[in-house]
């Protein structure tokens, strides 16, 4: 299993960023696919998770409304589109895992992208 994120880059408040989590090594379009986001210094957080059928489950409130995961099962990928990002949405963001995962339960997954770097400063 290989997950490949990319996409991040410094944008000022309130503007979007689009991510992208290439996937190879698996059934893409029957897993589920999360996505995590790291502050230095804090744990890793779960932010949504998208379905196989490509329905969303958000796993912080603060980007519902303003975050949104997105799949192509054609180009197996995953995307996780940020509008009116805020400056507490800087950190790591991390695409993640596992046969069999389940956007309703809060594991961290098994299968792990490399990480890319979101800042979100004027």
């Amino acid at each position: 299993v290989q997950l490949q994120a990319s996409g991040g880059g410094m944008v000022q408040p309130g503007g979007s960023l689009r991510l992208s989590c290439a996937a190879s090594g698996f059934p893409f379009h029957a897993q589920a696919i999360a996505w995590f986001r790291q502050v230095p210094g804090n744990q890793r957080e779960a932010l949504i998770c998208v379905s196989s059928s490509g329905e969303n489950t958000y796993k912080q409130d603060s980007v519902r409304g303003r975050f949104t995961a997105l799949r192509d099962n054609y180009l197996n990928t995953v995307y996780l589109q940020m509008d009116n990002l805020k400056p507490e949405d800087t950190g790591i963001y991390y695409c993640a895992t596992e046969r069999g995962l389940y956007c309703g339960s809060n594991v961290y997954p098994r299968y792990w992208g490399q990480g890319t770097l979101v800042t979100v400063s004027s």
